[in-house]
């Protein structure tokens, strides 16, 4: 890169960590490190959420699916339908997670049905949220050295030495302010491009499977990407990534109160579509260009299987088609992207192992000193897994954006169901809740091995299912744990009553992302 493009991205990392260094002096206890204190406002914390999701996986993935992957294309926004139902869902069963006053979401499954159950889950979520990480940083590192010209290796550590310190030093409140500066600087990049390409191509070049949005599939054949398991499948999916992944649920659980809560449901709900949008039309208008411009797919890196690695088609055209400073404009918007994520990922990681893991065999007379201190040891810790794990990434899927997906399908469905069960039930065995988990698990790796040409959006859904039913049965004919029994009355406040408001508003989010879909189609 050009001087003037290391320029910017040195200020602006340097920016970042003057912002952890300040925010440092207002960290004095593991609930300030995990939770800001319940400070953070509703609209920081919904654009956090936003940028989370948001990320380099998607910025890498969602072009390359839409443009570029075989059977890919604009079919990737049905799967967007889901996401208001899945808040909508949320809003019924998670908001009264936050009257427990836990850090960790797992917490209340120990209050409610048994530490086991706890453990469990928090330790499932620990491997599958770590590998997760470790996708993301493949992925970000793909750019980073590809732009910067370093070897993966040195990008790798890069990013992850960079996230770890003002992680380290700033906890969420730095996590959750940065990761708002990131969305827009993230956006500007998307829409520069955007523009850029739309004075090089005709819009009208795209072939018609590019163009399709709507694929009446059931994805019991072969076809991962059908409109029936996106949109079943995507609920269950996005409902227990934002509500039961401790990465989002801490979100939650920081808000001010449960109207803040809500309204950072309601704003993801709303505002993540056009985002997703914009990163398929990049895709397809890389995907005209590349057909004008050869430079694009022939410089591309190849993987270790010898086939171009699409994940990083976006950085190439940058690198091609963009003047010095711009580069680096766009390159900085790629660093906060991915570090949006991974930011996020370790706090949540290091909460989880303390919360849940170290905490309870600590003494009450730990000082918060202490408790804040390992707090940050287990963000290094977490950091250096990430890293171990991001050389074996291109061994799970083609792009980022599936293998994040495939990973968490796995488990999504189960931990779904037993979060909302200590939740919503009124009696909970301990015994039946660990047996559904595990049976849910199995279920879905069954699924996985003997029937591959089911969609593996399916899975959140088989998961939920068989770990649901578990429960519900078991706990019909088994002792429950002493700490489950609610009278009926308790059980019913247990759920909370979404704004009717935010009903119509998500409802309508539905009609309008379902009339785009079948705008693009036509």
């Amino acid at each position: 890169m050009h001087a003037l493009d290391w320029t910017v991205v040195w200020i602006y990392l340097s920016g970042l960590m003057l912002l952890a260094l300040y925010l440092n002096s207002k960290q004095a206890s593991a609930e300030d490190y995990f939770l800001g204190n319940h400070r953070l406002s509703a609209s920081t914390l919904a654009a956090s959420t936003i940028a989370t999701q948001c990320s380099t996986n998607s910025l890498l993935g969602a072009p390359a699916f839409v443009g570029f992957v075989a059977g890919g294309g604009m079919i990737w926004l049905q799967y967007e339908l889901a996401v208001p139902l899945a808040m909508l869902a949320l809003l019924w069963i998670m908001l009264p997670a936050r009257r427990y006053g836990v850090t960790s979401i797992y917490e209340i499954l120990e209050l409610r049905i048994g530490r086991r159950a706890r453990l469990t889950a928090a330790g499932c979520f620990l491997l599958f949220r770590g590998v997760a990480t470790a996708v993301t940083l493949y992925g970000s590192a793909l750019v980073v050295s590809l732009l910067l010209e370093l070897h993966f290796v040195a990008a790798v550590l890069l990013i992850m030495t960079a996230t770890v310190l003002y992680d380290y030093f700033g906890g969420l409140t730095a996590v959750v302010i940065s990761d708002a500066i990131q969305l827009a600087l993230l956006l500007g990049a998307v829409l520069f491009s955007l523009i850029y390409i739309g004075d090089l191509i005709d819009w009208d070049f795209f072939v018609e499977e590019r163009k399709q949005t709507l694929v009446n599939d059931w994805g019991f054949g072969g076809q991962d990407y059908g409109f029936w398991p996106m949109l079943i499948g995507g609920v269950f999916l996005y409902a227990s990534y934002y509500g039961c992944d401790q990465s989002q649920a801490q979100r939650i659980l920081a808000a001010r109160s449960e109207a803040d809560t809500a309204r950072v449901l309601l704003w993801n709900g709303v505002f993540r579509f056009p985002i997703v949008l914009l990163y398929c039309f990049l895709g397809l208008g890389l995907a005209a260009l590349a057909a004008q411009d050869p430079r694009i797919l022939g410089s591309l890196p190849t993987t270790s299987g010898g086939e171009k690695n699409l994940n990083v088609v976006f950085p190439v055209f940058v690198l091609n088609h963009f003047e010095p400073g711009f580069v680096g404009l766009v390159m900085v918007g790629l660093i906060a992207a991915s570090m949006s994520s991974i930011d996020s990922a370790l706090n949540s990681l290091s909460a989880v192992t303390v919360e849940d893991f170290i905490r309870p065999r600590l003494s009450k007379q730990t000082s918060s000193a202490k408790q804040l201190l390992l707090g940050r040891a287990c963000t290094m810790l977490w950091g250096l897994f990430a890293v171990v794990c991001a050389f074996q990434v291109e061994n799970i899927a083609p792009t980022v954006l599936e293998a994040v997906n495939k990973v968490g399908s796995m488990v999504n469905g189960p931990l779904l169901a037993l979060i909302a069960s200590a939740i919503l039930m009124q009696r909970v065995s301990q015994t039946s809740a660990l047996v559904g988990f595990v049976g849910g698990l199995l279920a879905n790796l069954l699924v996985a091995v003997y029937l591959p040409e089911v969609s593996w959006l399916w899975w959140n859904v088989i998961g939920f299912i068989v770990a649901f039913l578990c429960i519900v049965l078991g706990s019909a004919f088994l002792v429950p744990s002493p700490q489950s029994e609610l009278s009926p009355q308790q059980s019913f406040q247990s759920s909370a009553k979404a704004p009717k408001g935010y009903v119509k508003i998500l409802l309508s989010q539905f009609l309008v992302i379902l009339g785009v879909c079948m705008a693009v189609q036509w």
